[in-house]
């Protein structure tokens, strides 16, 4: 890994307090965490919830009329519940409105989701779906006439235009974190991040495995981007920030306990020593994630922690 200072993108504030989006907080976030230095804003999905989350590809058009440079990402969409001819158009359409901006981040999901209500075929494995969905979307980005035969999509000589912008395709991120996951990430994928929802010492568990499966694939480490997401605040006042964090935890994932498992907060030189064990043990982009106060921390976090962060 090339010594300088790490990258990090941030979270767009999606998940609201009222059932109304802020948008006013959104015009401002937007413009003001790209002249902070950030190199990405990040979506996530979750469809199905009784939580006021915004839709992704949406939010992510929304925020690319609100920026200039700053790269969009999901981390990740399901692919397994989405109709990938359909997102590949939205996916490539971003593209062009983004000017080459979009990095897709692609997952699997679990039994918890329900794959029922989105009429699936129970009969195909997940798997399948998911790596037949990742071929559909690279063939019509990239073949001037699709054509592809699998379990569940079939299709010949399928025209979709526009290209995205980016050469030979949008990037690939995958979300992972079993061992077939992580090797599928590795087949299939341009890149990998790690789970918010999964702990630092996870990660240098499974750091180890990407890089073995890099090795045996033969492909270059240097191509492979290595991302966390990190659930974090800056706080001096350490039991308020756990306890804001959990309460957010409680809301969004309905586990309030996950909180302190997996998320970063204290002072700026705890969070920054948190993060630089990240960096020792193979993080080479940061997804920040603040719960609260989204502007005043990612304001603090790009004077007082990014500036610290060296490989």
């Amino acid at each position: 890994m090339a010594t300088g200072t790490i990258p990090c993108g941030i979270a767009i504030p999606q998940v609201f307090a009222n059932p109304q989006a802020d948008l006013k907080m959104l015009h401002e976030f937007v413009p003001r965490v790209e002249t902070l230095g950030y190199d990405s804003l990040w979506v996530q999905e979750q469809i199905i919830t009784d939580q006021p989350i915004l839709e992704p590809v949406t939010l992510m058009t929304y925020a690319a009329a609100l920026s200039k440079k700053v790269r969009l990402g999901s981390s990740v969409l399901l692919l397994t519940i989405r109709n990938p001819i359909q997102l590949a158009k939205s996916l490539a359409t971003l593209d062009q409105l983004s000017n080459g901006r979009v990095i897709a981040g692609f997952g699997i999901g679990g039994p918890h989701i329900p794959e029922q209500v989105f009429g699936l075929i129970p009969e195909v494995k997940r798997s399948r779906r998911f790596i037949e969905a990742i071929q559909v979307l690279k063939a019509l980005w990239t073949e001037p006439k699709a054509s592809f035969k699998g379990e569940v999509w079939s299709f010949e000589n399928v025209a979709m235009e526009p290209k995205p912008v980016q050469k030979p395709r949008i990037p690939i991120w995958f979300g992972a974190r079993t061992e077939i996951a992580l090797k599928r990430a590795v087949r299939h994928g341009d890149g990998w991040m790690a789970a918010g929802s999964s702990s630092s010492a996870e990660f240098m568990q499974h750091y180890p495995m990407i890089r073995r499966f890099l090795d045996d694939a033969k492909r270059d480490p240097a191509t492979f981007p290595i991302s966390k997401r990190v659930y974090l605040a800056i706080d001096n006042d350490r039991e308020r920030a756990d306890r804001r964090l959990k309460e957010w935890f409680g809301m969004r994932y309905k586990n309030a306990d996950l909180a302190p498992k997996v998320s970063i907060w204290g002072s700026r030189d705890q969070v920054t020593e948190k993060l630089l064990e990240l960096v020792r043990a193979g993080v080479q982009h940061f997804l920040l994630n603040p719960v609260f106060d989204e502007i005043e921390q990612a304001e603090l976090l790009a004077r007082e922690v990014m500036p610290h962060l060296h490989a």
